[in-house]
């Protein structure tokens, strides 16, 4: 038996930013993509390297981005715009729809907001959040 987990349920939160923070969720979003976590290595090869072959050490870790598809209303594209305006972090959530309801917590900035509006289909609004720090996993 799997416990693969549906992405139906899973929620984007953003946060008021206030002293008691409060987190709201963004409504109508059809696709999540992130965090994709990456890091930098160097090289520290040397002459004396063991059998010829290229020996590395780690470096910085990178949490990525976050990219949102969601239908366009005026709220969501509103916040997310707000947001991409403001030169200071936002602390957003994506809560998994989990028996634990995990929760993806991370501060970011809006570094792309479009819009599409095709002839045929409904309005879309793609956002992308770099992350900035770590990504917190809890319960």
């Amino acid at each position: 038996m799997s416990n693969a987990i549906s992405g139906v349920g899973t929620v984007f939160k953003r946060s008021n930013m206030m002293s008691t923070e409060v987190f709201s969720a963004i409504a109508e979003i059809n696709s999540i993509q992130g965090p994709n976590k990456s890091r930098s290595i160097i090289d520290a090869t040397s002459l004396g390297s063991t059998g010829g072959y290229r020996e590395f050490i780690a470096s910085f870790r990178d949490a990525g981005q976050v990219e949102l598809e969601m239908n366009f209303t005026r709220a969501g594209y509103s916040d997310m715009n707000d947001d991409f305006e403001l030169d200071t972090l936002v602390n957003y959530q994506i809560v998994l729809p989990d028996t634990g309801n995990t929760t993806l917590d991370f501060a970011g900035l809006v570094i792309n907001l479009g819009m599409g509006i095709p002839m045929d289909n409904k309005i879309t609004a793609p956002v992308t959040i770099k992350i900035s720090g770590e990504v917190t996993l809890t319960s």
